[in-house]
């Protein structure tokens, strides 16, 4: 694969959405933009199609001239998907990929055996409705047949993405890494709205207010790690402070719930004076 294959994309999602643009925008030819159905779902396969000059279908057409398929359909889906387009072309010399991440490239174990050669490629980005986030600088991690992997660390360095290994049995653990660094994140900003209720401060302004000091947490932990970006009272082994918050919190006891079992962590994984002490009052 010398040159950049032509791609298909299965799937009209945020994750589909992102890829095709990125890949537009690397010079691919972005062939077709695979629809499930009729209606909403090729609707909006019609439209990405517009914007990275494809067309769009609800199968991939027989005179296909794609040599990656890209799957892009929610993880409960893709073996069906998978199965589904199996059985109406030729897949001899083609690339299937998939980018769960928790699942392996054997849920597209069906296109094996008519030709197809198949990976795993799950880049470690959030994707939501409104934004189309840029690849560049993003880790993607492959496994699968050799071809296939060979095929997709072209894509991902021409995309401008880091390519790691990954074995098939690490991918659920890794997957609940890159969960709790953005969904579970999310939540607990969410959390966080809701003790910032407690102290008269609405959502809106809380989200507004707590943007300076998440962007130098995150520029903290960039430049120095867990341990050199932590502070507050937990590091100081301020048990007053601590106690005072637990008292605070029982009139939203979820969010109480969240603080103890953050502050568990925080006691032992970061630096922390007065541990044992702590350790009783969160217990």
């Amino acid at each position: 694969m010398a040159e950049k294959p032509r791609i298909a994309i299965v799937g009209a999602g945020n994750l589909g959405a992102a890829l095709a643009v990125s890949l537009f925008r690397a010079g691919y030819a972005v062939e077709t933009i695979v629809a499930r159905s009729q209606g909403a779902s090729l609707q909006k396969a019609q439209r990405l199609a517009k914007e990275v000059r494809a067309r769009a279908s609800v199968d991939l057409p027989k005179a296909s001239r794609a040599k990656v398929v890209w799957f892009c359909v929610p993880d409960g889906k893709i073996e069906a998907a998978a199965r589904n387009l199996a059985k109406r072309n030729d897949w001899r010399g083609i690339v299937a990929l998939h980018s769960s991440g928790a699942l392996t490239s054997d849920e597209l174990a069906a296109l094996r055996e008519p030709g197809a050669a198949v990976a795993s490629v799950h880049p470690l980005m959030t994707f939501v409705r409104a934004s189309r986030p840029s690849l560049a600088g993003v880790p993607f991690v492959v496994e699968g047949d050799a071809v296939a992997v060979r095929a997709a660390r072209g894509i991902v360095k021409n995309l401008r993405g880091q390519c790691f290994p990954i074995s098939k049995k690490d991918k659920v653990a890794y997957h609940a890494w890159g969960t709790f660094a953005s969904p579970l994140l999310t939540a607990l900003l969410a959390t966080t709205e809701q003790v910032a209720g407690l102290a008269g401060v609405s959502a809106t302004a809380a989200r507004q207010r707590m943007i300076p000091i998440l962007m130098q947490t995150l520029a903290n932990y960039a430049s120095f790690g867990a341990a050199g970006a932590f502070s507050g009272p937990i590091v100081r082994g301020d048990v007053k402070t601590v106690k005072k918050h637990l008292r605070a919190l029982r009139g939203e006891r979820k969010a109480r719930d969240v603080y103890a079992a953050l502050a568990a962590s925080a006691i032992r994984l970061l630096p922390t004076k007065n541990r044992r002490a702590l350790e009783k009052l969160i217990d």
